[in-house]
C-alpha cells in the first residue's frame, strides 16, 4: 500500500511539474532576455548579417556586369533585382527588427522598396549593398539592448524571433545568388 501512494504522489509532482513547465507565465518568462543576454544576441545578430553582407558584395563583385539582367525565368527577379531587394531588406526590414528605422529620406516603403529593384547597374548596384548595410549596422548597434529584453514593437515578438526571421530569409536570397551566380558560370569566391 505504501508503494502505492508513494508512486502516485510522484505521479502527481511530476504532473504538477509539467503543467507549470508549460504554464503562460513560464513561457512569458522564457521570452525575457536579461540586458547581458540581450546585448549577446544583438551582436551576433550583426555579426550574422556582417557575414551575409561579405557574402553579398563578394558575388556582386564576381557576377560579370552584363550578367546583371539574366533572370531564371520570365517573372522571376533577375541578378540586379535579387541584390537590390537584400539592400532594401537593409535599409528597411532588418532595421525594424529591432525597433530601428529607415534612412531619413528613405519615403514611402512601398514606392522606395519597388524603386530599389530598379537599379540595375553593377556599380549601382555594389554602391546600393555598402550604403544600405551602413545604414543597417549602424542601426543595430545603436539599438538598446534594454528595450529588447521582451517583446518590442514594431513587430511584437522577441530580439530571437526577429534574429531569426531576419537571417533566415536574407540567408535564403544568399542561396538564391549563389544558385544565380552559378547559372551564369561564376563559382563563389569563398566556394573551394
Amino acid at each position: 500500500m505504501a508503494a502505492t501512494g508513494l508512486r502516485r504522489s510522484l505521479f502527481v509532482v511530476a504532473s504538477l511539474s509539467c503543467a507549470l513547465a508549460v504554464s503562460p507565465h513560464v513561457a512569458r518568462a522564457q521570452d525575457v532576455l536579461d540586458v547581458k543576454s540581450a546585448t549577446n544576441l544583438r551582436d551576433e545578430y550583426i555579426t550574422d548579417l556582417d557575414t551575409l553582407h561579405s557574402k553579398f558584395l563578394q558575388l556582386a563583385n564576381a557576377i560579370p556586369a552584363d550578367k546583371y539582367a539574366w533572370r531564371p525565368a520570365p517573372g522571376v527577379r533577375s541578378i540586379s533585382e535579387a541584390f537590390m531587394h537584400v539592400a532594401s531588406e537593409f535599409y528597411f526590414f532588418a532595421p525594424m527588427s529591432i525597433g530601428g528605422k529607415p534612412p531619413a529620406d528613405f519615403g514611402a516603403p512601398k514606392e522606395k522598396l519597388a524603386s530599389l529593384e530598379k537599379i540595375t547597374s553593377k556599380s549601382d548596384v555594389l554602391a546600393e549593398l555598402d550604403k544600405s548595410w551602413a545604414h543597417c549596422a549602424a542601426q543595430l548597434k545603436a539599438a538598446d539592448p534594454a528595450a529588447l529584453t521582451g517583446k518590442y514593437k514594431p513587430w511584437g515578438q522577441t530580439l530571437a524571433a526577429s534574429a531569426f526571421a531576419m537571417t533566415d530569409d536574407l540567408h535564403e536570397h544568399l542561396g538564391q545568388l549563389i544558385a544565380y551566380s552559378r547559372s551564369v558560370g561564376v563559382k563563389p569566391p569563398w566556394s573551394k
